[in-house]
């Protein structure tokens, strides 16, 4: 008992002589216990790994081909003929020379450096993955590896829009890497870089994952980290404490061209499914409906009566394209794909670009209120169209008189109609107050106010009349060939 006792006064000091019977009284478990102290932990170490996966990463070297014409600038600096290339000087003759005294002015061709960047190996016979823009425009890669062996590498393929490429050298029994699983990559875990940033070969650096699901590019949701990423680092890998790819490091936020704390490397899993198509059929094939999208306000989700900002906002449908052989007007916006949830507007590029050409998918859609199901045929990416702008005409409607939103408009011509492909909406001829405030512009044709479709002026003025003026307006604008939500402030 007066061990008991002797304990207890050392642990909680604070007790007095007439509290150690009721605190001998207590249970056991009921007595304070002194936490443990929290025992530290060091920072990892990266050596074994490194060790491990360094064979693996290589540097890559691109050069493109110039001619060396007797009256052009062969032979000169690249610097300076690059200098002068720019401000439209024309390139001084060079000497005469074997190479300058071909009759027709054909000259030989040398291999002019042209970039630097890093790369890592996908297999023991020689498949290397790497960033597009590293290869883009060269006449020939030179890959080194850890033991200083140069091999010339050709392009298998190269994807812009993810910014992947694989090349291929002409060996065995190469060290490869292992790919990770990113969907089991955390923000604040460690991750390692290496690479040849400045050309400066096999060069690590290490930081943590700052952020995933990054919206930088069109097709891709990036991991960001703050791993000092440097020209020349562009293709090498990012790497997991278990020595796995999780990504490529690809692009850094700077404002200076150097590392500025925040970088960006695509996803492995994405990058695996691109370099797979680029191994077996050379390209890329992605689905595509043929639509322009934007983002959902907060502001316009709650006016039109989304509730949350989502989904991917439709602003322009391409003539006779899948998504307008569907039904698919401008001003929907898209909900889910394939059963699939359309967040954000960059998700539904990267769900209708994994969709396989010539496959029919479902299409949830938010319309005037109420979401409706459509069917469409994925077709297969093809270059964008160009817009056009939908100009007045001499015989145009008179304008009204100005509305309380601030606008004059008038009817749509029947040309107009055509050229929009649209039955009903009227255009804006001036501009003012409110409807100034909120960024319309005269020529816009006002294609709903409030959930209400405009079918001509008098609609128009009806619908008008019935706002009101202490409240927020939404309006779906028709500008060219592209639509969007504007939100028309009346209270101001």
């Amino acid at each position: 008992m007066n061990l008991r006792i002797q304990a207890l006064a050392r642990a909680v000091p604070w007790l007095t002589p007439a509290l150690f019977s009721l605190a001998l009284a207590m249970p056991a478990t009921l007595l304070p216990v002194q936490p443990a102290q929290a025992q530290a932990t060091g920072l990892p170490d990266f050596t074994e790994l490194v060790e491990r996966v360094s064979p693996s990463v290589v540097n890559i070297r691109t050069a493109e081909r110039r001619s060396t014409a007797g009256n052009g600038g062969g032979g000169m600096d690249p610097n300076m003929e690059e200098f002068l290339r720019r401000f439209g000087i024309p390139m001084p003759n060079q000497r005469p020379g074997p190479r300058g005294n071909n009759p027709r002015g054909e000259g030989d061709e040398d291999a002019m450096p042209r970039g630097v960047g890093s790369g890592f190996i996908l297999s023991a016979d020689g498949f290397i993955m790497t960033n597009a823009h590293v290869v883009e425009g060269a006449d020939e890669v030179i890959v080194t590896l850890t033991d200083k062996r140069e091999l010339k590498a050709r392009i298998v393929g190269a994807d812009r829009r993810t910014d992947v490429a694989v090349v291929k050298v002409e060996a065995t029994g190469l060290p490869f890497v292992r790919i990770g699983d990113v969907n089991r990559l955390k923000v604040g875990e460690w991750v390692m870089a290496i690479g040849s940033p400045f050309g400066l070969e096999n060069t690590v650096t290490a930081g943590i994952v700052s952020a995933k699901q990054r919206d930088t590019g069109e097709y891709l949701p990036f991991i960001q980290t703050d791993v000092a990423i440097n020209p020349g680092n562009s293709g090498g890998p990012l790497l997991n404490l278990r020595g796995e790819v999780v990504g490529i490091n690809s692009q850094i936020y700077s404002r200076s061209g150097g590392f500025m704390g925040i970088s960006f490397a695509i996803p492995i899993d994405e990058a695996m499914r691109v370099a797979e198509q680029l191994r077996t059929v050379g390209r890329v094939i992605r689905g595509r409906i043929g639509v322009q999208i934007g983002q959902v306000s907060k502001d316009v989700a709650e006016s039109i009566g989304l509730g949350a900002a989502r989904g991917a906002l439709v602003t322009g449908v391409e003539r006779d394209q899948p998504a307008d052989k569907a039904g698919v007007e401008a001003g929907d916006i898209i909900l889910r794909v394939d059963g699939k949830p359309v967040e954000r507007s960059a998700d539904l590029p990267r769900l209708v670009g994994g969709l396989k050409p010539g496959t029919k998918a479902v299409m949830q859609v938010f319309r005037r209120g109420a979401t409706r199901e459509l069917t469409v045929n994925i077709g297969e990416f093809e270059a964008e169209r160009p817009a056009r702008r939908a100009a007045a005409e001499p015989n145009a409607p008179p304008a009204a008189a100005k509305s309380t939103l601030g606008l004059g408009v008038s009817d749509l011509t029947e040309a107009q109609k055509r050229e929009l492909r649209v039955k009903g909406g009227v255009r804006v001829d001036s501009v003012e107050g409110p409807a100034s405030r909120a960024g319309l512009r005269e020529g816009d044709v006002i294609l709903s106010l409030d959930n209400t479709e405009i079918t001509d002026l008098r609609q128009f003025n009806a619908t008008v009349q019935r706002l009101e003026k202490s409240r927020a307006v939404t309006a779906l604008v028709r500008r060219g060939e592209w639509v969007n939500y504007v939100v028309i402030r009346l209270g101001r």
